[in-house]
């Protein structure tokens, strides 16, 4: 019997980020049209005012291209102003939980525009970053959400040492992004193999090495390499998706799967790419799902 895995994708794969700057952000008849007709059946939530933050207008939305919300990205500052992260916390995980949603993905944001800077911690701020996730969980959890923390380019949790310092020091599970991993100095299959029980979110990319490599030694900005076509469809770059997804599986891990390329379009992209390269993302995953044990 063939496995079942549950696939969902997300609004950056389309461009749709809430860096300022990012590139042409296609609309959201576009996005989700798209979407349903690739056969998805569920995305996360996208940016901030990207869609509806009225869970009715939301539901009826999304529920016009036959998709279901299970959650979102919020990156928020987690090392100063607690009270401000947990209350922006509070209003996504309402959110989310009105739609039927059931994670909420955390980011340890810096506090600057964009990804490109990353300002040291002391340890006092870095006490603070994990007791606001822990604060911020417990919210979720009210809610009826897991939180995750996932680890991004650009955040206060980015490198190896910065991963394995969170595990340690909060009880939350991850976001294995493969793609964000790999561009930190951390390989995705090693780190899920070494805290299996720590796999609570999945994101599925791929990327170009040589790109992560120049954006690890500062030679490019995250922004750049993005717009020089850093992450690539799934099966077309250098991270081992197949061992990925066959690991967790085996594992246990029964969330999502959530097809989320960070894309940039300029003025001159081609309208399809978005769509193109997730569809070969799609066809993939699927190939490598049929491989996997029932």
């Amino acid at each position: 019997m063939t496995a079942k895995i549950r696939i969902a994708a997300a609004p950056i794969s389309w461009g749709v980020c809430e860096v300022p700057g990012w590139g042409r952000v296609l609309d959201a008849p576009t996005v989700l049209g798209e979407m349903a007709e690739l056969g998805v059946t569920a995305t996360e939530l996208g940016p901030p005012g990207y869609l509806p933050r009225d869970p009715a207008e939301l539901k009826q939305l999304l529920s016009g291209y036959d998709l279901k919300l299970i959650g979102g990205f919020l990156a928020v500052v987690l090392h100063e102003n607690p009270e401000a992260a947990v209350a922006q916390a509070e209003d996504s995980a309402a959110l989310f939980a009105a739609c039927g949603a059931e994670v909420l993905v955390l980011a340890a944001a810096t506090g600057l525009d964009g990804y490109d800077a990353r300002p040291a911690l002391s340890d006092d701020e870095w006490a603070t970053l994990v007791a606001t996730a822990g604060r911020i969980r417990d919210v979720a959890a009210r809610h009826g959400l897991k939180t995750v923390l996932h680890p991004h380019v650009g955040t206060h949790v980015e490198t190896r040492p910065e991963v394995e310092r969170f595990l340690a020091d909060s009880d939350l599970d991850l976001c294995l992004d493969t793609g964000h991993l790999l561009i930190g100095g951390t390989d995705p299959v090693e780190l899920a193999r070494q805290h299996p029980g720590r796999v609570g979110h999945l994101h599925l990319k791929d990327v170009r090495g040589e790109l992560a490599r120049a954006v690890q030694r500062g030679e490019l900005s995250y922004t750049a390499a993005v717009g020089k076509g850093l992450y690539v469809p799934l099966g077309e770059g250098d991270v081992d998706t197949e061992t990925m997804v066959r690991f967790v599986h085996e594992a246990g891990y029964t969330g999502w799967y959530v097809l989320e390329q960070d894309t940039a379009l300029g003025e001159r992209s081609p309208l399809d790419l978005p769509k193109r390269d997730v569809a070969t993302s799609l066809a993939r995953l699927e190939g490598i799902v049929g491989r996997l044990p029932g």
